[in-house]
């Protein structure tokens, strides 16, 4: 068996396992004048410490090496799983919220860039080309025939 540990808040309490007989606390190598089966350690500073309790026939040893703190609260595994759940749920939540609203707002025209309806592009006619630069078309060539370059 083993020294059972206990720690809350800055309390840490030691249980040794020993049941008859006598029990002597030594911690840190400096011995304690308590002598029954559970030691507490009031206002614990977290440093490190070697325990070790016997009795006249066994002994036993630990190293302690416990962190302590006043305002500290203790969660046991349902509180917590709960938590991370309930944080998943709203983080979800609130990713299905925004993709329905922009979804929404990708299917709506804008309305406060267009102060003109869109007809009105489609009725204007194109522009009307420029001669000087129109395209050769096949039986016109005898129009171009007269510009040859020039040998400067």
């Amino acid at each position: 068996k083993e020294i059972l540990v206990e720690i809350s808040g800055t309390t840490v309490t030691l249980t040794c396992p020993v049941s008859e007989g006598s029990i002597a606390w030594e911690l840190s190598g400096k011995k304690q004048d308590n002598k029954e089966s559970k030691y507490t350690i009031e206002n614990h500073d977290s440093s490190p410490l070697n325990v070790r309790c016997s009795s006249e026939t066994t002994k036993h040893e630990l190293y302690l090496n416990a962190r302590v703190c006043a305002n500290c609260e203790e969660l046991d595994a349902l509180a917590v799983a709960g938590i991370i759940t309930a944080d998943l749920l709203i983080t979800f939540g609130v990713l299905i919220l925004v993709y329905y609203f922009s979804k929404d707002r990708q299917g709506r025209a804008s309305t406060g860039a267009a102060s003109r309806p869109r007809g009105q592009k489609m009725q204007r006619p194109p522009p009307v080309p420029n001669p000087d630069y129109e395209p050769i078309r096949k039986g016109q060539r005898e129009v171009y025939a007269g510009l040859e370059s020039r040998g400067f």
